[in-house]
Formats: C-alpha cells, structure tokens, sequence
C-alpha cells in the first residue's frame, strides 16, 4: 500500500468520536516545541484549517531526528490517536514511529506566523503553506463545486467555451493578442498567422455561450477571461475566472431571480461547508462578515431602475466625488451608498442607458435604455453584471452600426437571429469578486492562486 493510500486526513482524524491506535498522517511542521521529556508537533496537512498534535517521546522511533525538523518540514507519523489533555484540540497522537520526507531550510520565509499580504504575493508558491490562503484555497475549490452544482440542478448544461478568440465580446479593445508572427509585424496583414486573422485571448464566453443557449435552451459558462487592461487596483487583473448563465425564452426579469437565487444557494452552501475556514476571516479580517453573508441570504434583493438609482443618490446629500448624473456610469461611492447606507441590502439595479452599454443588450421601448441589470452588494458594489440579449435582427444590426462593430466579424452570431431566434438572456460573475465577498478579503490578488498583473508574471 502506498503512503497517500494508507495515510489517514487530518480532517477526518479531530472528527473522530473514538480513540484509534496506529493510525498515519504525513504533512508538514506549522511549529515544533521541544520540551524535556516530550516536544510537540503542530502537524497541518492541507485537508482543513486545524492542526493536529504530534507528541514525540524518548520512546518515539526517529525522535533523534527532532533537531533536524524545522518549520515548514514535511514528515510521516504512525502513533495512536488518543484524547488531548491540552487546551485547543480534542485529539492528539502519542507518535510511535517519526519520519522526516523533506528538509526545510533555515531560510524558509515562513518561519513566523504573521506576514503582511504584500510580502506573500511575492512568495505566490508558499503562501498557500499559511492558514489565510489555505482557508482561501479550500473556499475556492468549495465554491466551484456550488456553482456546478447549483447550475447543474436547476438543469444547465456545461458548455466549454473558447479561449482563443476573434471576437470582441465588449468592445473596449483592451484584448490580449494571439499570433505567431514576428513581433515586428507591422503591416497588419493576418492571412499567413496561425489561424489567418487576428486573434485574441477572450473577455468573455458569453456570445459564443448564446448559440448553445439557441439549441440547449439552459447554458453556462465557467472559466478563464483575460483584460490587458493596465491597472494596479485592487479590483483588476489581467486573468481572471468568469461564471456565465444564458437562458433561453427568458427577459431581464428572468435573469434577475435566476441571479439571486443563484447567489443566495452558493452563499448558503459555503457557510454551511466552510464554516471553520469562514470563521477565520470573521475573526481576522473582517468582523463583519458573517452578519453580511446572512443578509444576503435571507433578504429580498431589491429591484430599482437606473433612473431611480440616480434619483436616490442625487436626494442623498452625500457629498461623492463623482456626481451621479443620468447616463454616466455608476461608481463604486455610488453603488456601496445604496447598498451599504441607502437599503442595506443587495440592490438589483436595471434598464441602464444606451450609450454606456454593449452592442448586444435588449433595446428597451424607450428607445434611451437596455434590459441591463447590475447586482450591487455591500461590501463588493458590483457583483454581477447581465442583460437580456437583443434578439431582433434588425435593432442587433443597428446597435452594432452605432457602436462600431463590424457584421462581417460577427456574421455567425447574427446568423443565429435570423434562424430560431427567441429572447434570452444572461448574466457573468467575476469568481474572484464572489470569494471576496464570502471572505471580506479587500485585494482581489489575494483570492486566486497566481496573480497576474501588470508587471507580474510569478511562473
């Protein structure tokens, strides 16, 4: 039998009801105290926040290797599981047999046990050895698996849509370009590249997405996006992981209480999976996180225009720095001031202006607004951002016209309007700006695994 087969997860082993001899763990040292005639091992291996503690006696076989064991070292432990006489834990393993697997250097950077966030983006490929980004690794992990499950419950089919892409789903341009040519290209001639046009790293799944939603009715999306825009907030990055929903025969409205449902499902599923890991964010980083995520789970999220947005906000007397006037986009002050202050609640907030949205959100009968919704929350501000989708051919051509969008480049998406079209709509996720959310975590570098940012390229 092997060691990943034999070895017993810490997780499993605190849970215990029962003492259990011989039983096997192997991680690595979080701390190691040598006493006279005991030292103890605080043994962490990934599976869950918590630790379990090793004692080593004179009696332990490889105790004479306890000089030889830093912080940070991994190694192999048989003992017996017995109940703990100290404070902090319920069970303990009295080790019989000690095995170091691998040294750790007296230059391990983790030796203590607080560092600052920044110092640990510089360190991407240790962090995940510290409680705060293990507890974010396994939230992550926990909270994609609620989102497939959510998804695949209320009957959407995962489509895997593609990366590589010639289309510009927004239309900002800030796109990652994909070619094989000479760097010193310069005369914008495609036809001998790759794939003989020129390519990009995409923004978004989403109008690949809407001509599966054509046949399957239920569709989503879930995966890496890409923005070479050059920004050093704490709100950007150049890769990042979208989750992305289209429904078929469905309006503005439909998508509205498909997202908060969504929302609510996942929010509930991890304070229920994640409780431990939730607990140290609650406890270290923000003190209020608990009280937000039941907010959101059990309020019902309020629905308001644009134009009623812009109304309570010029009402507000709140001294912004950016003015909210009709037909300028919102700005995080705005969108925290109606969340936070204002409702106290996540706000939906939907039928946007024309001009400040893409070419392929439904014209509303208005003629100065589109079926566009934002979800709003506090702590986060924008959360989701979503649409009906315009499936009337010919206000899909004019939009693109007034926009600047060429219909050769898209001429399979406008073929699906002019055969079966129906009304859809959807909606994208930012994964990271949700784990933010679950976490109270302020820097969006620090909730995805490597970080890439301008400057910024860590393997």
């Amino acid at each position: 039998m092997s060691l990943f087969e034999e070895k017993n997860d810490v997780v499993n082993l605190i849970n215990e009801t029962v003492a259990r001899e011989q039983v096997i763990v192997a991680g690595w040292v979080r701390t190691k105290r040598v006493a006279k005639s005991f030292s103890f091992i605080e043994l962490n291996d990934g599976s869950c926040l918590a630790n379990i503690q090793i004692i080593v006696d004179k009696e332990t076989a490889g105790a004479e290797i306890l000089n030889e064991i830093q912080t940070g070292a991994a190694v192999h432990v048989i003992g017996d599981l017995i109940k703990s006489l100290g404070k902090g834990q319920v069970w303990e393993i009295h080790a019989s047999k000690l095995t170091l697997i691998g040294r750790c250097e007296d230059s391990y950077p983790l030796q203590k046990k607080r560092h600052s966030d920044e110092f640990l983006r510089e360190i991407a490929h240790l962090r995940p050895r510290t409680n705060k980004y293990s507890a974010i690794a396994r939230i992550r992990s926990r909270l994609s698996f609620a989102i497939h499950t959510f998804f695949q419950g209320e009957g959407f089919h995962l489509i895997n849509t593609p990366i590589i892409t010639g289309s510009d789903c927004e239309g900002a341009g800030e796109m990652f370009q994909v070619t094989t040519l000479d760097p010193k290209n310069t005369d914008n001639d495609y036809s001998s590249d790759f794939f003989g046009k020129k390519a990009h790293l995409t923004v978004s799944g989403q109008l690949a997405l809407e001509t599966y939603c054509m046949a399957l009715n239920k569709v989503y999306t879930f995966g890496p996006t890409f923005r070479s825009e050059n920004s050093n907030t704490t709100r950007h990055m150049a890769e990042f992981w979208m989750v992305e929903p289209e429904m078929a025969f469905a309006n503005i409205f439909d998508d509205m209480n498909v997202a908060e449902k969504f929302v609510k499902s996942i929010v509930s599923t991890i304070k229920t999976q994640s409780a431990a890991d939730l607990n140290l964010f609650a406890q270290h980083v923000d003190q209020g996180l608990l009280e937000r995520l039941d907010n959101i789970i059990e309020s019902d999220f309020i629905r308001i225009t644009y134009s009623e947005a812009i109304e309570i906000l010029s009402a507000s007397n709140q001294e912004f720095a950016f003015k909210p006037d009709w037909g300028k986009d919102l700005q995080s002050e705005h969108e925290r001031y109606l969340t936070e202050a204002h409702f106290k609640k996540p706000v939906f907030v939907y039928d946007w202006p024309i001009d400040i949205k893409a070419f392929y959100m439904r014209r509303n009968d208005d003629a100065k607004t589109v079926a566009a919704m934002d979800l709003l929350v506090p702590g986060i501000g924008e959360l989701i951002g979503g649409s009906a989708r315009e499936e009337r051919l010919d206000l899909l051509l004019a939009s693109m016209t007034d926009k600047g969008f060429s219909q050769e480049d898209y001429w399979w998406y406008l073929d699906t309007r002019k055969n079966g079209s129906v009304p859809h709509a959807g909606f994208g996720l930012g994964f990271e700006r949700l784990i933010m959310l679950v976490t109270g975590v302020s820097n969006i570098r620090d909730v995805i695994p490597f970080p890439r940012t301008p400057k910024n390229l860590e393997f």
